[in-house]
Parts: structure tokens; C-alpha cells; sequence
């Protein structure tokens, strides 16, 4: 999980609570505020922890206090108690709580890996995982500082770029020069890998799943025709939609002084299939033969 630079600080449904407490006439906002959290402290504890032990009340406070700050964090509202404060008391605790859980339901949903596999569509997995990202990120204790709110933030761009490389593989495996690829599995990355390698060919082919002799193929066209490597990618990337030409661009970056320079190179053929093989392509290439 790759987290940026932030500023730790208490969670915001603290920092509305304490804006609750400058206020004069405070009572009634503070009892239904208090019953509230009550109410979801309980159902948390029913569902995520143990609501029969006090160990298991207070893990659910703490997330109830971190769901319930995650959605404040989320809203576009000034970045003040007080206007955490009147959002809370505006759409009330228990609202608020959904909004926050919903970011972790949506955020669950988006692929953690760009590998594909069927495992992961069986309902007790997402159930799982939902479960586990939820008491990572909002766990939050009130009287310390929480980041949950920078550590969703990062998460989600992680996994958005999950989705649209994991969409980039189908799209390629769709348009596969032999066919439609039927796996239900997909290393997505391998995917992406395997047709910016055989777009050196130059013909403008999609090609995403390989195998032994075809990569054999591959290395012996190129130290043979030596195809210009730009050339090629941009005949390649004229068949690839926008969305996914930025994706393969960098991919092509990534390659161009590795393996590609291999391939072009004077490395044994034998010593460049197990580089491929063990490095870039893994479950992507059909065994055919020994």
C-alpha cells in the first residue's frame, strides 16, 4: 500500500465533537449525537466484532469513529470543526456512518491486484476482504492521530489503476489476433507485456497469450529483421483504444531498456525464454511443448 506524505491529526468526528463542545446550547445535539453512536457502535460489534466481550465493544467504537470520520473526509465541506460538525448534525450520525461504509464497500470492490482469478467472485471472499479493509482503514482511536483518511485515498488510486489495467488485459484478449483468450484467470500485467512484446513484429498485430515457439519466433524475427521499435508500437497503438494508450505507452517505457534491449541485443536465445518466461510473461504462456 503505497501511502503519501500527510499530516497525522485526530479523526474529523473528533474534531466535530469538539467543535459540539464550544457551542452553548449544546445538549440536544449532544444527546442524539450520543444515542447514535450508541446505536452503531452496537450493530458494528454484532457484525464486525464480538458484541459480547468489552474487548469487541471497544475494537467497534473505534471503527465506528473511523467510518463515521472517513465520510466526513470525503464530503466537500471547508476543512473546519465546525462545518464537520453541521454536516454531521445536518445528515446525522447514522447516515454518515453508511457514507463512510459505502467508500469501503466501493473501494472493496476494486481489484487489490491486476490478477484475474474466479476465487475472487465467491461471495465469502468479498465478504472477507470488505471485512479486513474496513477494520485496516477505519480503525481509529480517538485519542490519537489517523491517517485512515490519506490511507483510503492512496488505496483507491492503487486499485483504480488496478481496474483499468485488469480492463486493458480483457480489451487485448478480446481482439487477440488467434482468437478470443477464454481463461477465466488473467495476470493482467503479463497480459499487457506479452502483446507490447509481439507488437515488435511490426505487422500491427494484437497478440495476448503466447507461448514457447512463438516466443522462439519472436526473438529469431527480431535479431533477423532488427524491426524499428517505434515504429512499431505506433502501428501497434492505432488499433488500441485512447483510454488504454496511455497504459501501453508506459508499459513500452518500462521494457524499452530491459528486456527489449535484450531482445535486440546478443543474449542467448535460451537465457532470454527464461528471462521472459520467469520475469514478464509467468501464467500468459500456453505450454506446447518441452
Amino acid at each position: 500500500m503505497n501511502i503519501t506524505s500527510y499530516t497525522a491529526r485526530t479523526p474529523q468526528l473528533v474534531q466535530a465533537l469538539e467543535a459540539l463542545g464550544q457551542r452553548a446550547d449544546n445538549h440536544q445535539a449532544a444527546s442524539v449525537l450520543f444515542d447514535e453512536l450508541c446505536g452503531i457502535n452496537l450493530l458494528v460489534a454484532k457484525k464486525f466484532t464480538n458484541d459480547r466481550t468489552a474487548e469487541g465493544i471497544h475494537e467497534a467504537f473505534h471503527l465506528t469513529v473511523g467510518c463515521i470520520s472517513l465520510a466526513i473526509s470525503q464530503a466537500d465541506i471547508a476543512d473546519t470543526g465546525e462545518a464537520k460538525l453541521s454536516f454531521l448534525l445536518q445528515h446525522g450520525a447514522e447516515y454518515v456512518f453508511q457514507m463512510g461504509f459505502r467508500h469501503m464497500k466501493e473501494l472493496s470492490a476494486l481489484p487489490y491486484t491486476a490478477y484475474v482469478s474466479d476465487f475472487d467472485n465467491a461471495p465469502f471472499v468479498q465478504q472477507r476482504n470488505l471485512k479486513a479493509i474496513f477494520m485496516e482503514i477505519c480503525s481509529a482511536d480517538p485519542a490519537s492521530s489517523w491517517s485512515g483518511d490519506a490511507v483510503f485515498k492512496n488505496e483507491l488510486v492503487d486499485r483504480q489503476r488496478n481496474q483499468q489495467i485488469i480492463d486493458c488485459g480483457k480489451w487485448l484478449r478480446k481482439h487477440n489476433a488467434a482468437g478470443v483468450v477464454r481463461d477465466s484467470e488473467m495476470d493482467a500485467n503479463a497480459t499487457i507485456t506479452v502483446a507490447v512484446l509481439f507488437a515488435l513484429y511490426g505487422d500491427g498485430r494484437i497478440v495476448a497469450r503466447t507461448a514457447q515457439r512463438e516466443l522462439e519466433n519472436l526473438i529469431t524475427h527480431i535479431r533477423d529483421a532488427k524491426p524499428d521499435v517505434d515504429v512499431s508500437w505506433n502501428r501497434f497503438l492505432k488499433k488500441i483504444p485512447p483510454e488504454y494508450q496511455p497504459l501501453l505507452r508506459e508499459r513500452m517505457e518500462q521494457l524499452r531498456d530491459t528486456i527489449v534491449k535484450k531482445l535486440y541485443g546478443k543474449t542467448k536465445a535460451k537465457t532470454l525464454l527464461t528471462i521472459l518466461q520467469d520475469q514478464y510473461i509467468g501464467s500468459e504462456q500456453d505450454i506446447d511443448y518441452a
